[in-house]
């Protein structure tokens, strides 16, 4: 055997954050792997700095900070691919880094998990609410339910745990995460995205590689689902338009749907002020091969409606404004 058939035999290390819902996700990965290629994958747990830092995300520098160790794993060669929950992925590009395949997409949606099974509704006024999400917290506020948001971080079992030690009512997650953990029975209520957009990306994965490794990137895309690709495309074009003009919470959620010509993308989107006061909500439908584009006009008519004016700070007084229109 040549060093290059033995390079191609042995298996395939794919980096994974250590956590059992990483570790989950990375091993799905692995079995679709094999199982299209016939090449075997071996997991390589890598500790990110928002594994070990329980300060909240967005004073340590966002989702991001589950990726860039993962990241310096694959560039150094300690790693072949590695895997992300998409929505932690930051929107710009990495250079030397290829997204070789988007697998089919998981539901999108939040959760509740609560005691006593009850949902959002039935909790009572004043019942505490964790997340580590300032997405969901402002849409939850804006439901206006009379709930107390409490501020939690952690894995799913300190999550749901701090509802059995009695220091929250309710915590709400994504329903992805459950439901490749089998843990689907502990939801008390999945919520429409109507009331709650998920995060773009949400329920998705994402598989990269090293860009100059054009023969792994080739064999990983039999993966890649394209409708989850083009949805998660055009949620992402969303928010990469709005952080150049506003960092307030964002959701998103685009679907490939069967159109009357052919296919289409369906897209949904909000910007919120923190406390949930303002929203602004816009739609648009176009293309999935202009994925890309639907979202980025999305995310512009956001940005000239009033988008960037939801920072950060005091909120105005008066009545609550929400806008919606359809882009």
């Amino acid at each position: 055997m040549t060093a290059g058939n033995a390079a191609a035999e042995r298996p395939l290390r794919l980096g994974t954050r250590a956590s059992a819902l990483a570790t989950t996700q990375s091993g799905h990965v692995a079995a679709l792997i094999t199982e299209r290629t016939g090449r075997a994958v071996e997991l390589v747990e890598v500790t990110t700095h928002g594994d070990v830092n329980r300060a909240p995300l967005a004073s340590i520098g966002g989702t991001g900070v589950f990726v860039s160790a993962l990241r310096d794993a694959l560039l150094d060669g300690e790693v072949d691919l590695a895997v992300h929950s998409l929505k932690d992925l930051p929107t710009g590009p990495a250079a030397g880094i290829a997204l070789a395949a988007v697998p089919p997409r998981e539901d999108p949606r939040d959760v509740v998990v609560a005691r006593d099974g009850l949902t959002l509704g039935e909790l009572p006024v004043g019942s505490r609410v964790g997340t580590g999400s300032p997405r969901r917290a402002a849409q939850l506020a804006a439901l206006g339910l009379g709930l107390e948001i409490v501020a939690i971080r952690g894995n799913v079992d300190t999550r749901i745990g701090k509802i059995a030690a009695g220091e929250v009512d309710a915590v709400l997650l994504a329903r992805a995460g459950l439901a490749r953990l089998g843990r689907d029975a502990e939801v008390s209520e999945t919520i429409d995205p109507f009331q709650m957009l998920p995060a773009p990306g949400q329920g998705a994965l994402a598989v990269e590689c090293r860009a100059a490794d054009a023969e792994l990137v080739e064999l990983i895309g039999v993966l890649d689902d394209p409708a989850t690709r083009a949805a998660v495309t055009a949620e992402r074009a969303v928010l990469a338009t709005l952080e150049a003009g506003c960092s307030a919470p964002v959701g998103a959620l685009a679907e490939v749907v069967e159109g009357d010509d052919g296919e289409e993308l369906w897209l949904r989107a909000v910007v919120l002020s923190v406390d949930g006061a303002l929203s602004i909500r816009m739609s648009a439908t176009g293309s999935p091969g202009d994925a890309h584009g639907v979202g980025s006009r999305l995310g512009q008519e956001m940005l000239a409606d009033g988008a960037a004016d939801l920072m950060e700070g005091p909120q105005p007084e008066g009545p609550d404004r929400v806008r919606e229109q359809h882009a």
